[in-house]
């Protein structure tokens, strides 16, 4: 059996995919810019329901690259975690878990574990469904087949001095397409007046979609004249 090779993206080509995407542009259309077929597209866009992930940045509180490597040059000079915290103004604490997560003091190496606590901050964690959709009037309207514009005039109307209590349409759109997950996800999204899976740019296609679609439409064939 043959097995098709894992198709990999830098972060520049995957900015252009994204760029496509929101122009408009098939999932075919975007694979043969690449070279490659819509299959390898879909993967990534779909991730995150259509919608581009915001670009990321570390946390100020993170260890940076440079602070690992004079982590490293300590541990190499034998020094204990508290002075190499102190050299650092960081806690003992922060040091002796970094150390701790990378190998230990014989195998810790910068480079390597920098990349890895990149690495590990991109895996998904854990989504609480209820601080997603706080309000249940929401998800009572979703099930109506309210469009998130009109949940959203709702919810200003209803609490027009109260901003805690209103929400975008594009939020609700991100909490169906982006955060949520499973089953509730499926439910609610199938409330959707599009069948698409994915969000897609105001500028993509519309065909195909069950919202254009004539319910009982009778053929020109058959007309009368």
């Amino acid at each position: 059996m043959k097995y098709r090779t894992r198709t990999f993206y830098t972060e520049a080509q995957k900015s252009e995919m994204w760029d496509r995407w929101q122009r408009g542009e098939s999932r075919s259309s975007i694979g043969r810019s690449f070279g490659r077929a819509s299959s390898s597209i879909f993967p990534h866009l779909a991730r995150t329901g259509g919608i581009r992930p915001p670009s990321r940045i570390r946390s100020r509180s993170a260890l940076t690259l440079r602070e690992r490597e004079e982590i490293s040059r300590g541990l190499a000079a034998a020094l204990s975690f508290r002075a190499i915290a102190r050299d650092l103004a960081r806690a003992p604490s922060t040091i002796s878990r970094e150390v701790g997560r990378n190998g230990g003091r014989e195998a810790y190496r910068a480079a390597g574990s920098d990349t890895r606590a990149w690495d590990c901050a991109t895996q998904p964690k854990p989504v609480n469904s209820h601080s997603m959709n706080p309000c249940a009037g929401r998800l009572r309207k979703l099930r109506l087949e309210w469009s998130p514009q009109q949940i959203a005039g709702w919810l200003r109307r209803q609490h027009p001095d109260e901003e805690s209590h209103r929400v975008s349409h594009e939020k609700i759109y991100r909490s169906l397409y982006v955060q949520t997950r499973g089953v509730l996800k499926k439910e609610l999204q199938d409330c959707l007046r599009s069948s698409r899976a994915m969000r897609r740019s105001r500028h993509a296609t519309q065909m195909g979609l069950k919202l254009c679609k004539i319910k009982g439409a009778v053929p020109i064939s058959e007309r009368p004249p």
